[in-house]
Formats: C-alpha cells, sequence, structure tokens
C-alpha cells in the first residue's frame, strides 16, 4: 500500500520562533459540508468560538499551499491542505535569558533558565526555549534532541536543521551521551556517598507526581556529594537512565529532596505565573558525546549556577 504524499511546505512564516497549524481536511461521504466555511465552524467553533471562525476566515487568516487565503464559501474539498496561525494566550515572559554556550552549521547548545519549558505544550507556547531561539536567532529548524523539565536549568542540545535531528536523538536514545547534573539539598552526615540508586519509576499521564513502585528497575543514577556546608549539600548526579523526574525522585528516595522542589516529597500548590524566586536546585551542567556526523568528541558546560550554592568555582 502506499504511503500519503508528504503534505507540501508551510506557505505561511513562523510567528514567534512558533509554526503555523496545518489541518487536512477530511473525507466527506455524505456531503455534510458544502463549503469550506461549514467545515471549519464545525470543526474550530467548540474551541474557539463561531464568532472567530467567522472573523477568521473574513480576515485571510486561512491559507492554502499557494499561499493563498480560503475563502467560506469555497466548495469543499477532502485532502485539501490548510495552514493558520493560532491565537496565542497571553504568557507571562520568563525574566531569564536564554544562553548560547556553542552554536555552528549544525548545532546550538542553549544554557537554559529555570521556569522556561524546553517546548511549546499547554499554556507554554511562545514562552518556550526553542520559540525564543528560532526567534532571537532567526533559525526557524531549530529543533530540541531532547528535553529538560520546565523547572530544571542547564543544558540543551539543538540541531539546526530538522533533518539532523534524529541522528543527535539516536545518541540519546541508545545512552551514548554522558550527562552531570548538580543539584542542592539537605546534607545528610549518615547517609554514605557515593551510591548508585535503581528503581522502578512509574509516572501516569495527567498526575504531577512520578512514584517508585515494585519491579525491575527501570532507572538508575549515581549520586555523589561534591561539599556541604550550613546544613545543605551540593551533589553531583549522574543519570544512566532519563525517566521523567528520574533525579528529584531517586534524591527524594535518600531523603534529601531538592531545595525548592514544589512536588516531592508533596505536591505544593501551584504558585502562578510571575511567580520566579523559588527556583529548583538542579542544573544540568554538562554534556558529553562524540558527534555522530564529524566523529568530534564534544564536552559542553552550564555558564550557569544554583542559586543556593553561591560563591562556587
Amino acid at each position: 500500500m502506499r504511503g500519503r504524499a508528504k503534505p507540501p511546505a508551510a506557505p505561511l512564516p513562523q510567528r514567534a520562533g512558533v509554526d503555523a497549524v496545518r489541518v487536512r481536511l477530511p473525507a466527506d461521504p455524505g456531503g455534510a459540508w458544502p463549503t469550506l466555511g461549514d467545515h471549519l465552524l464545525d470543526r474550530f467553533a467548540g474551541a474557539v468560538g463561531a464568532g472567530r471562525v467567522r472573523a477568521m476566515l473574513a480576515d485571510g487568516c486561512f491559507v492554502g499551499a499557494d499561499g493563498v487565503p480560503a475563502g467560506a464559501g469555497e466548495p469543499y474539498t477532502a485532502g485539501r491542505y490548510l495552514w493558520f496561525h493560532r491565537d496565542f494566550a497571553p504568557e507571562v515572559r520568563v525574566p531569564f535569558p536564554v544562553g548560547v554556550v556553542h552554536r555552528d552549521e549544525r548545532l546550538v547548545i542553549a544554557d537554559k533558565p529555570h521556569f522556561l519549558s524546553t517546548t511549546p505544550r499547554g499554556r507554554h507556547v511562545t514562552q518556550t526555549l526553542v520559540a525564543r531561539l528560532r526567534d532571537e536567532l532567526g533559525l526557524p529548524e531549530l529543533q530540541p534532541a531532547h528535553r529538560l523539565d520546565r523547572l530544571t536549568a542547564g543544558l540543551v542540545l539543538c540541531v539546526v536543521r530538522a533533518g539532523d535531528r534524529g541522528a543527535y536523538q539516536t545518541l540519546f536514545r541508545d545512552r551514548l551521551v554522558r550527562k552531570e547534573y548538580e543539584a542542592v539539598a539537605a546534607y545528610d552526615p549518615g547517609l554514605t556517598l557515593p551510591r548508585t540508586v535503581r528503581s522502578r519509576i512509574v509516572k501516569e499521564r495527567g498526575v504531577i507526581a512520578a512514584r517508585e513502585e515494585p519491579g525491575t528497575a527501570n532507572s538508575e543514577s549515581r549520586v555523589g556529594l561534591l561539599e556541604h556546608r550550613d546544613g545543605l549539600g551540593r551533589y553531583r548526579l549522574l543519570p544512566a537512565t532519563g525517566r521523567t523526574h528520574q533525579l528529584r525522585v531517586h534524591m527524594n528516595s535518600l531523603g534529601l529532596p531538592l531545595v525548592n522542589d514544589p512536588v516531592y516529597p508533596v505536591v505544593e500548590p501551584d504558585p502562578g505565573p510571575g511567580d520566579f524566586g523559588r527556583p529548583l536546585q538542579l542544573l544540568a551542567r554538562v554534556l558529553e558525546f562524540t558527534d555522530p556526523v564529524t566523529g568530534e568528541p564534544h564536552r559542553f558546560e552550564s555558564g550557569l549556577r544554583l542559586a543556593a550554592w553561591p560563591g562556587e568555582d
């Protein structure tokens, strides 16, 4: 069976680093949609309101592959592609710059601040690492090869060209990237470190906190103490796997929840947008790997520092 033909290139440029939405008109064997406007009202009125859909059609917001605005009265054509820009909900700007520790024709190694999501999702769209870097660097194809949690700061490997993404994603999938994190948590003189923590971590969709449960381990982290003072410790964390919230879960299981962690050991109320006063004390500090394209060894180090441990080199 032949696969579906590749969609044509988007005729609309990005807006604030975010791609236009692409839709493909489905089959209509019953003739429910005589016109394009009939279908778009059925499809989107429930989400944004019929008035908004009509206004978008009147303003030429829906565009065909030829770049020409589509009219509400045009006959419905199954299989046709249309593009449009979504309305962005207001977002509070994350008031920290996105650093760039390395840039060449293939890679951008970004230094992500706390509170900035890696990719557009949910209520975070324009205030994401990808959208901001695309806009600020003029790199419309830029994509991350992996992700950091919104609350975690540090290094993210991004590719400049979408076609290169697979090669670098494979490095992370095959665990060929050495990742080193730093964290600040309580100091426990009775805890023997370094040690390797292994457990089975389960994360359910829609549930904020991951949990550990009996069964075959699917996560592994090496935890070491770098130094301690005033009841706090600075830790080096080396994850061998990449489960959601893995380092936070493992530190909590040792009785060392990270400073300012709003989820472990207790899920705290969402402080809401605009509250940037308690950054999670977790930093993706080092990435090391052999470049899959050039064979060159790379080691990158974050220029960020954790606020709860001032004055360290």
